[in-house]
């Protein structure tokens, strides 16, 4: 039981450090956001490449700015790459006491412009999350932070 309680605790903490090290801001933040090193398109391009040769799959990208223009309005460009590892994804979904975090699944990562023409990356801080859920779910939603993390650093400033 002890070790349980330091294993969380342990979670929670970096969750905290992972969030204080990618935000300007001291307070832990739900999202994490980073500037690009590319344009949009460049920098959808690159992630996705990367994704794919890390093993990961793209179920679907989003394009919310096509989206928002059939609906007659209109936005700068946004993505939404919802991925995953079947692994990992596969730790959750067999088992019956973790399927209840099946909503954090897949993974999600936003590429998207704003008016200052600068493409960021945002994606959710799920090791904040992982400490509140602990166990092997934590487990399993910090390892995919961590390897979704590298794809983010190989397009980022």
């Amino acid at each position: 039981m002890k070790i349980r309680l330091i294993f969380a605790s342990l979670l929670l903490f970096s969750g905290f450090m992972v969030t204080a090290q990618n935000t300007n801001n001291s307070s832990p933040s739900v999202m994490i956001e980073n500037q690009s090193r590319f344009g949009f398109t460049e920098t959808v391009e690159k992630l996705s490449k990367t994704i794919l040769e890390k093993g990961w799959k793209i179920t679907i990208t989003h394009d919310l700015q096509e989206t928002m223009k059939k609906n007659s309005k209109e936005v700068l460009p946004v993505k939404v790459i919802e991925l995953c590892n079947p692994g990992l994804a596969f730790r959750i979904l067999s088992n019956d006491e973790l399927r209840n975090v099946s909503p954090m699944l897949p993974c999600r990562i936003s590429v998207y412009e704003k008016s200052d023409g600068i493409t960021y990356i945002s994606r959710m801080n799920a090791p904040a999350f992982a400490g509140m859920i602990g166990g092997d779910a934590a487990k399993t939603i910090v390892q995919a932070f961590n390897e979704t993390e590298e794809f983010v650093k190989a397009v980022t400033k």
